[in-house]
Order: C-alpha cells, then structure tokens, then sequence
C-alpha cells in the first residue's frame, strides 16, 4: 500500500475520532472539522498528532488546544480512541442535553471516546449550570454525570467549589402571591 494511501487512511480514522459513525454517515451532525497549523499521522504507532492553534468541532462539543494527539488502538477499546489535548490551557466544550455548557480547562485534556471519560489535569477547571470546580486534577465520568477532583500531593490548595446563584429569566414574569 502506497504512503500517500496508508495516510489518508490513518486521516480517515483520525477524523472519525468523535463517532464511530462520522464517515458511515455523512451528515453535518456527524461532521468532524479539525483545523490545525500542522497534521501528521504517526502511522506505525496510529497516532495523529494536530499542532498550532488547533480546534475541532464534532455537533455540540469543541476542543481548543495547543496540541492535540488522537491515539486509535485495539487496546482502547469499542471506539478505539483517546484524545490528548494540551494547551495554556487546553479547552473542552460540550452542549448537554439540558441545554447547559460544560466547559472545562486544563495543561492537559484526556478525553476517552468510549467510556465518555474526560480526565483533565494541571490547574483543572471545570464548570457547568451554575457550578466551578477547580483542582488540580478532575475525572468526569460523563455517562454517569460523576465529578471526582484532587488537589496535588505537593500542593497546599485544596480542591474548590463555587456555586453560582441562578439568574431570573428577565422574559418571564415574577411569580407574585395571590391576595
């Protein structure tokens, strides 16, 4: 198999590293736009490493980064994928199904794609309706919505949490007591 082949198949798969379903069907929900300054694909190891200024975009989620490596291996499991972002910071956003952004920032994202297991490491932020957490490390079991934060062992911070007040929806109307 020529060069040229074998990378634009390894390209294929690190596109498809959202949904497995991405180039099955092509449809924009589906669609997996990465922009970079620089892609190479490691194609002994099945790594595809994004440089500069990286940004994908797969439906309602987005991951901004300095660097990303997407690693596709057996190993990995069912989707095979584990995304590795690192930045100042590294940036991952997804749109809930309530409706909500979870936003979380770190030195360092580790998204797995098929345990919805988002790790993220080195001054860790992460925040969603209303809630911050910060710590030094963050383990977000998305599937079953469990957050678990640490503060370093050298570190003398411990983890916090800041609870946003809920703001009124200026287009409805105060609820008043009836006389």
């Amino acid at each position: 198999m020529s060069n040229k082949l074998t990378y634009s198949l390894i390209l294929l798969c690190t596109l498809s590293a959202f949904h497995p379903a991405a180039y099955a069907e092509n449809t924009a929900a589906d669609q997996v736009i990465i922009s970079s300054g620089t892609q190479l694909a490691q194609l002994q190891t099945n790594i595809g490493v994004f440089e500069e200024n990286v940004e994908i975009i797969h439906g309602d989620r987005k991951i901004l980064a300095d660097r990303l490596e997407v690693h596709r291996r057996e190993e990995l499991g069912k989707n095979k994928q584990l995304l590795v972002a690192t930045g100042s910071p590294a940036v991952f956003q997804e749109r809930q199904t309530d409706g909500t952004l979870l936003k979380a920032t770190a030195k360092e994202v580790r998204y797995d794609v098929a345990n919805r297991m988002l790790t993220i490491k080195g001054g860790a932020e992460i925040s969603q309706a209303g809630q911050k957490i910060s710590a030094q490390t963050i383990v977000y079991d998305m599937e079953k919505k469990l957050i678990s934060a640490q503060r370093g062992e050298q570190e003398q911070n411990r983890v916090r949490t800041i609870l946003l007040p809920e703001k009124e929806n200026p287009q409805q109307p105060q609820e008043k007591g009836n006389p």
